[in-house]
């Protein structure tokens, strides 16, 4: 009976024991709101975590309405606000699933061949935008975008009248 006491003490002593394993991110996160740019009813917020190793993982999170089949809304990051003119794009970010409203994508080298770190992403000229499609005319529909890094993202700074179209390639 003494073994068995013991034996049940050391298995509720080990199962209590904590999760020892490496962390993923470290502490560096920023986020940035995406606003609604058309007359369908999205929102977002862009997560940027820095990673153990220094690489950013970009997670956008919308809010609005889900589907229940596979459908995927294109996501760029681009070189400078949201309403420039011919903002080259930086980076093809993953696609956002319209089951998840959900997308995250490991951060490589840009457009102009830069990495970037944490604080080069705080600083950087840019901004995330989201489209309907990925060709044809529902391409030219951007759900929400927003500027991040360097540049303002605040709700009173935003006007979707302002919105750039940006061009489909790469």
């Amino acid at each position: 009976m003494k073994k068995l006491i013991y034996t049940l003490a050391f298995l509720v002593l080990i199962s209590c024991n904590e999760d020892q394993s490496d962390p993923l991110y470290t502490d560096n996160e920023v986020e940035y709101t995406l606003f609604k740019a058309s007359d369908f009813d999205y929102t977002g917020v862009l997560k940027v975590r820095e990673m153990m190793g220094g690489e950013l993982e970009l997670e956008i999170q919308l809010e609005g309405q889900r589907g229940e089949e596979p459908y995927f809304f294109p996501a760029h990051l681009h070189f400078g606000t949201y309403d420039a003119v011919d903002a080259p794009m930086a980076h093809m970010l993953d696609p956002v699933d319209i089951r998840t409203l959900r997308s995250t994508t490991i951060l490589g080298r840009l457009s102009n061949q830069e990495s970037l770190d944490f604080d080069g992403f705080k600083n950087l000229d840019g901004h995330i935008k989201v489209h309907l499609a990925d060709s044809g005319p529902e391409y030219q529909v951007i759900l929400v975008a927003g500027n991040i890094g360097a540049n303002d993202n605040n709700p009173g700074s935003f006007d979707s009248e302002n919105m750039t179209l940006c061009s489909p390639y790469f």
